[in-house]
């Protein structure tokens, strides 16, 4: 299964942004998905996950402001950014776990400046 990220964009802060992971093959199966980002110097951080029982956190810095979701029928999880600040600029990345086995999609940029 390979998962493909896009969305991504160049916006002002305050708007909003939509991410897609789609995926080439059933998510039924995975345990958990999840985005992460990086900001330029930056190690990669986990930003949102999603487990396949539809348990759902978030790092702190985004909770209120991102949600994330899955729809299984789509093979897709989205990642819904609103009121972007210009510290959630970052290289967004898509993520997926079948059992021990890991999944990482190539990222998409998300920049917010005014």
């Amino acid at each position: 299964v390979q998962l493909q990220a896009s969305g991504g964009g160049s916006v002002q802060p305050g708007r909003s942004l939509r991410l897609s992971c789609a995926a080439s093959g059933s998510i039924d199966s995975f345990n958990a998905m999840a985005w992460y980002r990086q900001a330029p110097g930056k190690q990669r951080l986990l930003v949102a996950t999603i487990t396949s029982g539809g348990k759902i956190g978030y790092i702190g810095s985004v909770q209120g402001r991102f949600t994330i979701s899955r729809d299984n029928a789509e093979n897709t999880v989205y990642l819904q950014m609103n009121s972007l600040k210009a510290e959630d600029t970052a290289v967004y990345y898509c993520y997926g776990r079948v059992g021990v086995r890991e999944y990482w999609g190539k990222g998409t940029q998300v920049t917010v400046s005014s």
